[in-house]
């Protein structure tokens, strides 16, 4: 069969090179720094930090600068332009277009040839390998992956020049994969790659509702709205009458535990199998290597160099790294990471513990400016999502879409306390949850979970119990389309120390209501 010639070949090419991330880490890393310095040494930037020296791990922490987005950005602006030669060798023609979750504006990321061979489409090879794996018997390339990604238009800021292009990461891969990979999956490129998000969805849904689907891949919360509009244009109750063969969800950029109920009711099947990834803009950072644990393992020769910024340093006007070999398991880093796509020393956003130093794997916590700090009480986004799972599972919910926001402190009285404010979107067509049932075992949960949060809340001294909204259907994605973010990538914030996204969304939720 040629879709198991298929699997072997991509096996026989991935695998041997994952067991060597596991277990030859630093050298991988040390080869990789090396190789990264020696092709950006022609560069504005090589010869700005003299990269012709063959600076050493040590010196290169020394002589460079960690850098925001918004640090590196004048040097970002020349590659959009056309400039080459700027942060790596020629002029790339892609660039990744990010919603900017760590501020409002929008993030182009370069993606270069040297990134989208060797490190999404590594990855991606790596993740099909993997699969094939572990699901022998499901014969996954028998039949199609079903993956949902964004668009890409014109650069904007070379508009005269057509070839150069901007768009969703996931835009920007589907639109320059190999014939063999294109095969693979559905639906065509056409609708794909449409840009108006409601006409994407109705004629995707379309197009796929006859075919063997074995494979989904994409962000849980749009892939949710595409499967409900094939089971309704089905006349099914489940997607699994649709698609019979349907084994394998391929998810990320947002974390699954709240999702998982949602899914549950959705492909009813105790033979189908979730396998998290993780990228972003910037690159494919790790995947999922064992299929009976969510730990992730970090792509080490995926074209990545990494550091990592301990939870003490992300405000510091000099932040100090650690290397990879210094790491200490548990504790919060945020990403820092120089690429073959010119990015050096580039402060991600993202934040990661390991639980795992031989191989390195982690799970990602949040983003270093989205959690609730309010009072002291230090809530990141990996205890918001287990926070809300639990209290889905003891409701029996099904939650689609949260954020959530401090309730500060009244100025005018003395007897007031702090507290957290959510609103939170079911599923709908299901019976409403018990909120006050759901918000007791959310607050426990953040109590087991964080002794700061805890102590906050002991006796209701600083913190008193969280008041829980339950938003219409619908709500978060109108919200999202009110700020032109609708599809592909886009997430709603999670948590913020500002209400400004909360009372947005329960002003949208009014207007649905009203």
């Amino acid at each position: 069969m040629l879709d198991q010639l298929l699997a072997r070949a991509v096996q026989w090419s991935s695998l041997p090179r994952i067991a060597r991330v596991q277990e030859q880490p630093d050298a991988l890393q040390a080869h990789l720094l090396a190789h990264l310095l020696r092709r950006a040494q022609g560069t504005e930037w090589g010869r700005r930090y003299g990269y012709r020296e063959q600076l050493s791990a040590a010196e290169f922490g020394r002589r460079v600068p960690v850098s925001t987005y918004e640090q590196l950005y004048p040097e970002l602006e020349k590659v959009l332009r056309g400039q080459p030669d700027v942060l790596w060798p020629g002029c790339p023609r892609w660039f990744a277009k990010s919603s900017g979750t760590t501020n409002a504006r929008s993030k182009y990321i370069p993606v270069t040839r040297e990134a989208l061979q060797e490190c999404h489409y590594r990855a991606g090879r790596d993740m099909l390998a993997l699969s094939t794996h572990f699901y022998p018997q499901e014969r996954l390339l028998a039949g199609k992956t079903l993956s949902l990604g964004g668009a890409h238009a014109a650069n904007p800021f070379r508009p005269q020049e057509p070839a150069s292009r901007a768009g969703d990461v996931s835009a920007v891969i589907m639109a320059q994969l190999p014939g063999w990979a294109e095969g693979l999956r559905t639906p065509p490129l056409h609708l794909a790659l449409l840009s108006e998000w409601e006409e994407k969805i109705e004629r995707i849904a379309r197009h796929v509702l006859h075919q063997d689907v074995r494979v989904l891949a994409g962000v849980p919360t749009w892939m949710v709205v595409l499967l409900r509009r094939v089971v309704a244009l089905a006349g099914a109750e489940h997607i699994t009458q649709v698609w019979p063969q349907l084994r394998l969800f391929l998810h990320g950029a947002v974390a699954f535990g709240p999702y998982r109920e949602l899914f549950r009711q959705l492909i009813p099947d105790a033979r189908m199998r979730y396998l998290e990834i993780y990228n972003a803009s910037e690159g494919y950072f790790a995947l999922q290597d064992q299929p009976d644990s969510e730990d992730l393992l970090l792509l080490l020769d995926h074209g990545i160099y990494y550091e990592f910024l301990p939870a003490d340093q992300w405000e510091a006007p000099d932040p100090r790294p650690v290397p990879l070999a210094d790491v200490e398991l548990h504790r919060p880093y945020a990403l820092v990471i120089s690429t073959n796509a010119g990015l050096w020393r580039y402060l991600v956003g993202d934040t990661v513990r390991f639980t795992s130093r031989a191989p390195y794997r982690v799970r990602i916590t949040g983003r270093t400016k989205h959690f609730l700090n309010a009072f002291g009480e230090e809530v990141v986004i990996e205890n918001a999502e287990a926070a809300v799972a639990a209290a889905s599972q003891a409701t029996a919910a099904a939650v689609r879409d949260f954020t959530a926001a401090p309730v500060w402190f009244a100025a005018d009285n003395a007897a007031s306390r702090g507290g957290h404010e959510w609103a939170v979107e079911f599923a709908p067509g299901a019976a409403r949850p018990d909120l006050a049932r759901f918000g007791a075992v959310l607050d426990a949960t953040l109590c087991e979970l964080n002794s700061d949060y805890a102590a906050k809340r002991h006796r209701s001294l600083a913190l008193v119990p969280p008041r829980v909204h339950a938003v219409p259907a619908g709500t978060f994605e109108a919200w999202l389309a009110g700020q032109g973010k609708l599809g592909g990538q886009h997430k709603v914030p999670r948590l913020l120390n500002t209400r400004d996204v909360l009372e947005a969304v329960l002003q949208t939720a009014a207007q649905l209501i009203g």
